[in-house]
């Protein structure tokens, strides 16, 4: 179907297809038939223009459009529209939900037009039917029953079906596969697989719902020749954009932990047991294998969590004499289990799996001379990772989007940093992308307060977090609560919350007290609650109306600059010749502000104060470009004019 009588079908124009596509979201139109109280926006019929013109052109767009205008419609409708095989990829599941359930339907209805949409999950999701054959947990027999009996009449094999298997239960690890202990076309069930039949559907579908993990995880299977999805597209929208430099940095580098140890040594052992039973000295290698796993994984592991630079020549002897045995054993393994390899297809997977971990194993064995990437450990009480991950992804990406032949549209609400993408575009190798910007239709200037303490304590000072409180306790007595605290880091959050106990009569919800869910759900449920909370809470939280009435933002949140990877990279543009904290810092820094400031005015009818405790905001040169970033609110440093702020408002806080 061509885009032309596609969109003349929905729209029943003869007029070029800007102008029908226009028509679609008139005040009689389309869009106002199935979506009540819908009234049209200039900034979603440009913005849908736009993506219809990059569409057509075969061309990449990056573009930023402000709470409210209305931006998933404003692509959904050129993308169907165009008659091209399309790729949606959103950030998390919950999005992806809500564009397959809701918004596609609606798009679809309006435009009366019929086309095979489907939705594409990470494989963790679906049930492994072979791991489901020999799962155990005695404990959990009951759910394994259950989990058997809904597995001979489940069309998906998706677990979210499974209201009482939860995500974080452990039995969902015992009957899903990974990449590294999947059998693949050897697999008995292979005809059957939920994940093959998810990834066949999704590849021969119109439109194809992903997320960001599984598109760029088909990107690097691309290069290997193994992925069915990327090859199938013609178009590719990218929502959430802001966070792709860092998810393709994830996919296009390279990782290995100790979760990845145990579950080989785990599985081989199954393997060894059920084919090359007699082969007991296979199992004595894997037993000492763990041991020295184990040592490794107490030497390199810590009560807290940290990112460090993983620097193997300057390593403790212990590490690289575990590093080294480790490294070993697994080449000698390999090579046992591919001379028993006939045995059978686990054995024959263990050996691949073995070879593979090998490779992945000596890259952080030698010390790095590599200097397009940077090598790092991570490390928590549950265990370690070590990655090598690329300084730049740039010229891969545009590679990428260059062999694709597709069109790319890359959105969100948060990519410009004082009014231009220069900063986002260089991270992804796309300076000649065409660019475009659409403010929020909300009325910033009448229903939002920027507040600004004036607190004489730097943010590094000690006694800071105390004098915040001290700040906004009188802020949140007139709200009555109904307030997020937004913390750059655990150690200010915990500061915070010590000191707020017992200043204010309302609920506190403290990270870490309970799973994020739930913390949102009582936020949402409790009246007058007050909810501080880290990184997490910065971005996809949707809270409107009369709970929440307030956001507050402990510091402008600049990354450590002695985190490994930061370091590299501000390394890398200053050997470039400009300025890392003015080129990569400040500029990472104004997207997370804005993800963060966001959470505040989420729907036209709603109103409140963003307090930005941090004083460089004001008294350093770069604030204007923050303050530039963010939507055009009335500003104050005068507690008085929140008061009066509030009182414009009834019923009255």
């Amino acid at each position: 179907m061509s885009s032309a009588t596609s969109s003349e079908a929905a729209c029943g124009s003869g007029a070029p297809y800007s102008f029908r596509l226009l028509d679609c979201f008139a005040p009689d139109g389309p869009l106002a038939a199935v979506l009540e109280g819908f009234a049209p926006r200039d900034p979603q019929t440009e913005m849908a223009e736009r993506v219809a013109a990059t569409i057509e052109a075969n061309a990449v767009l990056v573009c930023e459009a402000g709470t409210g205008t209305g931006k998933t419609l404003a692509y959904l409708l050129p993308m169907l529209l165009s008659g091209r095989r399309g790729i949606l990829s959103t950030a998390t599941k919950t999005l992806q939900d809500q564009l397959y359930f809701r918004d596609i339907p609606v798009a679809l209805e309006a435009l009366k037009v019929s086309l095979d949409v489907a939705m594409l999950k990470g494989r963790a999701n679906y049930l492994c039917l072979l791991r489901l054959e020999s799962a155990l947990d005695p404990a959990r027999e009951d759910v394994l029953a259950r989990v058997r009996r809904w597995s001979e009449t489940t069309v998906s094999g998706d677990l979210d079906e499974l209201q009482a298997l939860d995500e974080d239960f452990s039995l969902r690890v015992q009957i899903t596969s990974t990449t590294e202990n999947c059998a693949g076309q050897q697999c008995a069930f292979y005809e059957d697989c939920f994940v093959v039949r998810a990834r066949r559907n999704a590849a021969a579908a119109d439109l194809a719902v992903v997320n960001h993990h599984l598109l760029f995880a088909d990107m690097v299977l691309k290069e290997t020749g193994f992925a069915d999805l990327l090859p199938t597209a013609q178009v590719v929208v990218i929502d959430e954009a802001h966070q792709i430099p860092d998810i393709a940095s994830l996919f296009f580098g390279e990782s290995v932990s100790s979760r990845q140890l145990s579950d080989f040594i785990r599985d081989c052992g199954s393997a060894v047991r059920e084919e090359a039973h007699d082969a007991p000295e296979l199992l004595d290698a894997l037993v000492e294998l763990d041991s020295h796993a184990e040592r490794l994984r107490r030497e390199l592991s810590g009560n807290a969590e940290r990112r460090v630079a993983w620097e193997f020549g300057r390593r403790a002897g212990l590490q690289q004499d575990q590093m080294g045995k480790i490294g070993t054993q697994l080449i000698a393994l390999g090579e046992q289990l591919a001379f028993m390899s006939e045995r059978g297809t686990a054995v024959q997977k263990a050996a691949e799996r073995a070879a593979a971990l090998a490779a992945s194993w000596a890259l952080f064995s030698l010390a790095d001379e590599n200097q397009l990437s940077v090598q790092w450990l991570q490390s928590s009480s549950r265990g370690f990772q070590l990655h090598n991950t690329p300084i730049s992804i740039a010229d891969r990406f545009a590679q990428q989007i260059s062999e694709s032949g597709c069109s790319w549209i890359l959105t969100s609400a948060t990519l410009a940093v004082d009014g231009h993408f220069e900063h986002f575009k260089r991270r992804l190798g796309i300076d000649t992308a065409d660019d475009a910007i659409w403010d929020s239709p909300f009325d910033y200037k009448n229903r939002s307060l920027m507040y600004l303490p004036a607190l004489n304590k730097e943010p590094n000072e000690e006694g800071f977090h105390e004098q915040l409180i001290d700040a906004v306790v009188p802020v949140l007595e007139r709200t009555e609560g109904h307030a997020f605290l937004l913390f750059t880091s655990h150690r200010g959050l915990q500061i915070a919350a010590e000191h707020l106990a017992g200043k204010i009569d309302y609920p506190l919800l403290i990270q870490g007290d309970a799973p994020r869910s739930i913390l949102l759900d009582r936020f949402a449920n409790l009246p007058h609650a007050v909810l501080l909370g880290t990184a997490t809470f910065w971005e996809g939280v949707d809270v409107r109306g009369e709970q929440l009435r307030c956001v507050i933002i402990d510091k402008l949140p600049f990354a450590v600059p002695n985190d490994p990877v930061v370091k590299a990279r501000i390394k890398a543009v200053e050997a470039g010749g400009e300025s890392g904290f003015v080129h990569y810092q400040i500029p990472e820094a104004v997207m997370q502000l804005k993800q963060g400031a966001g959470r505040l005015i989420r729907d036209e009818l709603d109103y409140g104060v963003l307090v930005l405790a941090d004083p460089r905001i004001t008294k350093r040169s770069y604030g204007r470009a923050f303050i530039n970033s963010l939507p055009a609110m009335p500003q104050t440093s005068q507690f008085d004019d929140v008061d009066r702020f509030f009182s414009q408002f009834s019923p009255s806080p």
